[in-house]
């Protein structure tokens, strides 16, 4: 049985959208995957889908969640390191991964959280083999 997942963020427009494509792309084996925002965004930041799509992860038909939109209960919840608490997404496991923030900056500071990002989820991905 898959682990359900959940990736949160303040607005879902970049860090945890990107987690969420790579989690899917890297575990679907594993994981139902979610990503979500305790607060309303337009969009997914464009410089955020560029970066992914320069990996061959497309990202472009996610969108900006509210907590509300994803289960519950989670298996594992993972902040993105935005101070966020989620004090009412229960769940087994909970991680601050405290990745930087790149909105404002440049492609470069996207694809440095993207790829800190990958890391991150190759190394859950390795720990729930183990169990």
């Amino acid at each position: 049985m898959k682990k359900k997942v959940a990736f949160i963020c303040i607005h879902n427009s970049c860090r945890s959208q990107m987690a969420e494509g790579w989690a899917k792309e890297l575990g679907s084996d594993l994981f139902e995957v979610y990503s979500a925002g305790t607060e309303k965004y337009k969009e997914v930041k464009p410089l955020a889908v560029e970066a992914m799509k320069e990996v061959g992860i497309d990202i472009s038909l996610q969108y900006p969640k509210l907590l509300s939109e994803i289960p519950e209960e989670v298996d594992i919840l993972v902040t993105m390191g935005c101070g966020v608490v989620c004090p009412f997404i229960s769940n087994s496991l909970m991680e601050d991964w405290g990745i930087v923030d790149p909105s404002g900056g440049s492609i470069d500071d996207f694809r440095i959280a993207r790829d800190k990002i990958k890391t991150k989820i190759e190394d859950l991905i390795k720990r729930e083999k183990s169990r």
